[in-house]
């Protein structure tokens, strides 16, 4: 079965809907240039209201190692999301078993990332996801051979069936996708996207990288 991450978000209302629909995991973005940054204060009250069993995703980029350490801490994140140019190096910095690490295009080195899984996303030169743009499912099919695979980039409830049935991903990462404007969710997509994902029969290897 493939898992399921809501991103961005914002507020309570938008985080207890995506859990109550059946969301694997929830993301908090503590990118400060993001039209969808929260507050590590805010990120933290909502993460308090959220079933035990929700996985608790920080996303950053390019922030420093033990500010990212605090946040996660103090906000009691699961798992640590990098999405910006962060090399093999500095992901050794953290545990394997709780980091996902993003990229846009294909990197030589991608197998010496210690990491417990590759989110793939649509490529931008002036942006760090959110752009609402369909990666490149081709290198994504390539990368799950060797990989767990999180699919992202442009994701919605008209796209998602073509999506796991092209890549079977081991989770699905979905934002743009779902809102009504930046960090303010639409309800009814979240609801119909995550009722696509779990009725959506297609071969793949048993996933747990969002159980806690």
């Amino acid at each position: 079965m493939t898992e399921i991450k809501i991103c961005g978000m914002t507020n309570i209302d938008d985080a207890v809907n995506a859990a109550e629909c059946g969301a694997d995991a929830l993301g908090f973005i503590f990118y400060r240039k993001s039209p969808r940054y929260i507050a590590p204060e805010t990120a933290r009250e909502i993460i308090d209201k959220l079933p035990y069993d929700v996985c608790k995703v920080g996303v950053f980029v390019n922030h420093g190692a033990e500010g990212i350490r605090e946040i996660v801490e103090f906000c009691g994140l699961n798992l640590i999301q990098l999405h910006g140019d962060e090399s093999p190096e500095y992901c050794r910095q953290f545990p394997k078993s709780r980091l996902i690490k993003a990229i846009a295009a294909r990197t030589p080195r991608l197998s010496e990332y210690p990491v417990s899984a590759i989110l793939i996303d649509a490529y931008n030169p002036k942006l760090y996801g959110g752009t609402g743009k369909k990666s490149n499912w081709d290198l994504a099919v390539k990368i799950k051979k060797n990989h767990t695979l999180i699919l992202s980039g442009g994701l919605n409830p008209g796209n998602i069936r073509e999506a796991l049935k092209t890549v079977s991903p081991d989770a699905v990462d979905i934002n743009s996708g779902v809102e009504l404007s930046p960090g303010k969710k639409d309800p009814e997509k979240v609801k119909k996207i995550i009722e696509i994902v779990k009725q959506t029969k297609h071969f793949n290897r048993d996933s747990a990288l969002f159980s806690y």
